[in-house]
Parts: structure tokens; sequence; C-alpha cells
């Protein structure tokens, strides 16, 4: 089946690269001429951990191929995805921009029935808008379907190639049997094909996201709690976690959520709910307790500074959202960074991944380290933004003799209570006990 796929972004590239993989002859369009020379000379663009293997997999192949022209990347194409930016705007809403301008040039150039499919993360009612614009110039028929994207990053081949479900909005009966057969590789070990209509599949993504950080900020909120009431939020969580009705996953406290998708659709969710005039308080609180978290540990390292700052170094081990990605939108390390910067502190950084994301941005207002123990060398504190694997089992010993003064602010609970205070750390973290050194 040959496949187009306008947007060679995070959710386009794994998408595009996933489909090509089960055979399909994909095309991906993007109007960024620089990437997609860089894309067919075999040079990705996002880390992904396995995305890069499928990807040169199927360029060599000539299965996976890219173009900045949308008439020639469309050209015979059966299924056409819109996996396009929705930046948040001011208001919280989704930007539909860029969905709708490309939608608005497809009509003159569909020649045959084609499904046109969503994968962007849009507000309920975009199909329609995307049917209009398509309509105002079309002459062949066509479908509009919603197949929001659950990838997470970090995982995302994973997720694509063995999902959990995929969930596909449409009333078309035709349209309906091309994504069972898109999708049939996909899921031959049982995992369902969800259809529904195209409102409900675009409401079921933004539902899943805002669930899901909201039982995030629960546990921060538990973990505040904890630290009054001279409670452990491991143990918490842990005796929470053995319930099967709220299970294991997303329990674990730290400075908060950030990345592409939680900020952005928990905002979308809330714009949404204003629009129709409905008063979603839980969205309000999981919003304003999240940007409280993210500088959490900011006021502990003033205090334990004596609220002077100035010139004293931190070391800030993570940058990215999350391990396993360069991503670093809405990353907690960045908000913290600045708050550092702020009260004079210099800031040495170490990440694996993001750390050139992190310069474009930041520029040389802090020093970057390719190695962990090069950041903390010399620091008066580590501050620990993400969980990286790598920062798990350190060398203590040598990270003790690089240390000016063995304190470390935790916003990932890392480590073991009793260890750091058998190595003589000062340990800070989220919802336990602090260790004095």
């Amino acid at each position: 089946m040959k496949i187009a796929v306008v947007g060679t972004g995070y959710v386009g590239l794994v998408t595009g690269t996933c489909f090509a993989e089960t055979g399909n002859k994909v095309v991906c369009i993007d109007i960024d001429r620089e990437k997609v020379e860089k894309l067919n000379k075999g040079e990705i663009t996002i880390y992904e951990p396995g995305l890069e293997v499928l990807f040169h997999r199927n360029i060599h192949q000539e299965r996976l191929t890219f173009t900045t022209d949308l008439a020639e990347g469309i050209e015979g194409a059966k299924i056409i995805f819109l996996a396009l930016p929705t930046p948040p705007g001011e208001d919280g809403s989704a930007d539909l921009k860029y969905v709708l301008g490309v939608a608005g040039s497809l009509g003159d150039l569909l020649k045959d029935y084609t499904v046109i499919v969503d994968k962007s993360t849009v507000p309920v009612g975009t199909a329609e808008k995307v049917h209009q614009k398509i309509a105002a110039n079309a002459k062949v028929d066509f479908d509009v379907v919603s197949n929001p994207e659950f990838l997470r990053e970090g995982v995302a081949v994973d997720d694509f190639m063995k999902p959990e479900r995929v969930v596909i909005g449409t009333n078309s009966e035709r349209a309906r049997k091309i994504m069972e057969t898109l999708y049939a590789p996909f899921v031959r070990q049982g995992n369902p094909l969800v259809f529904m209509d195209e409102r409900s599949a675009e409401l079921t993504k933004y539902a899943a996201n805002s669930f899901l950080a909201t039982k995030i900020t629960f546990m921060n909120e538990i973990a505040n709690l904890c630290e009054l009431l001279g409670a452990d939020v491991d143990s918490v969580r842990k005796g929470i976690g053995t319930d099967s009705r709220i299970g294991k996953r997303f329990l674990f406290p730290g400075i908060g959520y950030g990345g592409s998708c939680f900020p952005k659709d928990v905002q979308a969710l809330a714009k949404s709910s204003d629009d129709v005039k409905y008063d979603f308080k839980i969205l309000d609180a999981v919003m304003e307790v999240n940007h409280i978290q993210k500088t959490k540990l900011i006021s502990r390292i003033k205090a334990y500074f004596n609220n002077n700052l100035k010139g004293k170094t931190i070391a800030v081990w993570g940058l990215s959202f999350k391990p396993h990605t360069d991503d670093i939108r809405e990353a907690p390390a960045l908000e913290n960074i600045n708050e550092l910067l702020k009260a004079g502190a210099l800031v040495k950084v170490h990440d694996p991944e993001s750390m050139n994301n992190v310069k474009k941005m930041m520029g040389d207002k802090i020093t970057y380290f390719e190695n962990l123990y090069e950041a903390a060398d010399g620091a008066d504190a580590i501050f620990i933004a993400t969980e990286w694997p790598e920062f798990r089992t350190p060398d203590f010993e040598k990270l003790s003799s690089c240390l000016k003064g063995k304190v470390i602010f935790d916003g990932r609970n890392l480590y073991d209570l009793h260890l750091m205070k058998e190595l003589g750390f000062t340990y800070f973290s989220i919802g336990r006990q602090t260790i004095n050194g």
C-alpha cells in the first residue's frame, strides 16, 4: 500500500518508518528542505531508541523516501497521514493552522478516493474542519479519519509495532476496511482495533493523557503530604500500587511532568471544556500543582545555602523531560536551571542526548559536559532532574572526590536513603526523609 505522511517530526517519522517496516511504500513530506535532505541521505533527525535500525533498513529497501513536494508525495497514496504540529496558543487551545493549511491544499491534489488520517493530537471537531477544508476543492470522494497516536518517547517503536490498542474514529465502512488492512500486521496477537466516531476518538487521546497527568500529580501531592506527616512516599506508592484498580505505573513522585504531550493536552482539554462552559476543576488543579512542583527543590537549595547562591556551582544531571529521549519541551530541568541562574548560581550540566538542543536555547549561560563526573567536578551540589539509567548507580566514591560538597538534590528519588546515610551524603528527595550527611 502507498502511504503518505505529512510531517517528519517525532510522530511523523516514527509513523512513516514503522509502516514501511511492514512492507508499505511510504513517502514522508516536510516543508523543511534541510531536514528532508538529511533524511534522504540517511541522517536521522530525532533520537528514539530502536528507530535508527528500522529507518536505515527501509531507506535501503527503498520503501521509505522523503520530499518537500506535497503533490509528488501524495501521488498514488491510498492513505495520507497528517502528523503536523498542534502547538498550544496563548489561551491553551491547540493551534490548527498547520493541519488546516495542509488540508486546504489537498483538495485540488486528490485524484482518487483517499483516506485522510488525523494522526496529530487535535481538539474534538477537527476531523469535520479538515473535511470541510478538503471538500472545498476536492473533485473525488475521500474520508477523514481520526487515529490518535499513543507513543511514549523512549519506547515509541515498541508502542507502534506492538500497540496495546489502536483507536480509529470513522463512520465510513469503506475507510474502516482500509484502516483494518493497514493495521492488521500490528495487532496479530489480538490487541484491539477500537472503532468509534471521530469526535470520540479525538477526545480519547486528550482523556488518556489528562488522566495520566492527573495520576502523576496526585502522587506528587501525596509525596508533599508525606514530608509534612513524616511518612515515606515509597512505602505509600508500593501500598497503593499493588491494588489492581490503581496499578503500579505513573505513581513515582518527582518534580512534575513535562514533554510535548501532557502539558499541551491537559491545557487543550481544559480550553475545550471552557469553550462549552464546563468547569473542569480537576484539570485546573493538575496544571497548578504541576507548575509549583517543577521547582519544588529550589526553595530547599536556597535554604541549604542560607539564601545565597551567588558563586555556588550546581551540577544538573539530566535535561530532557524524561530518559531515552532528546526532547526538552516543557522539561522541568530548564525551569530549575533558570531559577538557579536568577539566584546567581553557576550551572554545569550533563545529559546523554539532549545537550545540543539545550545549547540552541540557552547558549553559554551554562556549561556542558559529556561526562557526569566532569559536570560534578568542583560543584557545591548535584541536582538530578531526569532519571537516566546511568545516574542510578554512579561510582559514589569517585563522585565524592569530585564534589566540593557531598550534597544531592534528587528530583527523581533515584537513591536509597540508607545508602545515602552510609555514604555520608546530605540528600534531599521528594516525599521522603532528608538525610543529613
